[in-house]
């Protein structure tokens, strides 16, 4: 890996509602995910929280983990990728751009992060 690669910062931005799960699939006790702490509630914000603290054991400071919430407004920019893309909620958006992840998942993830690290 290049020196410049390593210093590489990365946005991670997972989007969904308040009260939708992490993903299209139950949450169930085999971890397919790698997050634990939040089996078996699986909803978007016990699992965005448990991502963030895996991102940043795992990446540090080289990823920036955010989370919007569309339930009182879905800002013109996520609309536009919603109408192109027709993405799964949560929608993940790495560095601004649709990654086809469509749950909130580490090995999922880390595969796309790799990518641009």
């Amino acid at each position: 890996m290049t020196e410049s690669k390593n210093r590489t910062k990365v946005t991670v931005e997972v989007i969904g509602f308040s009260d939708s799960p992490c993903g299209p699939f139950p949450c169930d006790s085999e971890r397919s995910c790698e997050l634990v702490r939040c089996h078996p509630d699986g909803a978007l914000p016990v699992a965005f929280a448990e991502l963030q603290i895996a991102l940043a054991a795992e990446f540090g400071d080289r990823i920036t983990v955010t989370l919007t919430l569309i339930d009182d407004e879905v800002p013109e920019r996520i609309k536009k990728i919603i109408e192109e893309h027709y993405p799964p909620i949560p929608l993940i958006l790495i560095n601004g751009k649709v990654t086809p992840v469509g749950r909130i998942s580490l090995p999922h993830l880390r595969r796309e992060l790799q990518k641009v690290l």
